[in-house]
């Protein structure tokens, strides 16, 4: 068996059953936050959160993510990474390039001592956007 046939198979363990057409996870948004550096590459502070609901889906057989907002956000997959966990998260992280050819990293993270809610995050060098998810 291939990794990246263990990977889908462990991801979709993770996630647990839900909704699945192919290799497609569904999810919802229920907020977002956005961190970004300053003029003097420090980061700053977390935006206040803003309720947003969306619908953001991976489609490992396509290899991208979209996150359906406004302007739609297409993540192409470059690179799965290796599942992590430890004491408080387990994350499963993508090397993916956005709509503008910028690469950057998404990492679904479900927090364990946080009744496992999930989070998104699109991390590029000068900023990170992290969405509240759920799956559907």
């Amino acid at each position: 068996m291939s990794l990246g046939r263990i990977f889908i198979i462990l991801l979709f363990i993770g996630f647990g059953y839900q909704n699945v057409q192919g290799q497609s996870y569904r999810f919802k948004t229920s907020g977002f936050s956005v961190l970004e550096k300053n003029e003097r590459g420090k980061w700053g502070e977390w935006s206040a959160l803003d309720l947003v609901n969306l619908s953001v889906v991976l489609d490992t057989d396509k290899h991208r993510i979209v996150v359906y907002s406004q302007e739609l956000q297409l993540f192409n997959i470059l690179n799965y990474i290796e599942r992590e966990e430890n004491d408080t998260d387990i994350v499963y992280s993508f090397v993916c390039k956005d709509n503008d050819g910028r690469e950057c990293k998404l990492s679904i993270i479900t927090r364990k001592k946080q009744d496992y809610r999930k989070q998104l995050y699109i991390n590029y060098d000068d900023h990170i956007i992290v969405y509240n998810i759920i799956t559907v």
